[in-house]
């Protein structure tokens, strides 16, 4: 499974918990350390906990398993590291406050919804 494709189903698999302003972060060409970044939001911790399980575990039984998992004991802000993609799943108020996307403004954006899924 190529990067790409590895971005893309993690973003599918937000979308199924219902996970908000789900966002796939092109990185490749900005020297950056992955490349990609997921970002997308749970309404409330369970709901973060719910979207970050459900991709953990749907991977985890085709044999892929992130390098590093951070946060998950706050559920705030949660990291999955896949080396190539990064996975960041946040609650509102740290998503507003922490503005990743703003971060990598140069980065090519492909914003998914449940209407890109059909």
């Amino acid at each position: 499974m190529t990067s790409s494709e590895l971005a893309c189903q993690i973003g599918q698999l937000a979308l199924e918990k219902k996970a908000l302003d789900v966002k796939i972060l092109d990185l490749r060409d900005l020297d950056a350390v992955t490349d990609y970044f997921v970002i997308c939001s749970g309404q409330v911790d369970l709901q973060v906990k719910a979207i970050v399980d459900h991709i953990y575990d749907s991977l985890a039984a085709v044999k892929v398993k992130p390098l590093h998992r951070e946060g998950y004991e706050y559920l705030q802000w949660v990291l999955l590291d896949y080396i190539d993609v990064v996975v960041h799943v946040l609650v509102p108020d740290r998503r507003e406050f922490y503005s990743l996307e703003t971060l990598w403004v140069d980065a090519d954006v492909q914003e998914l919804t449940d209407e890109s899924s059909e």
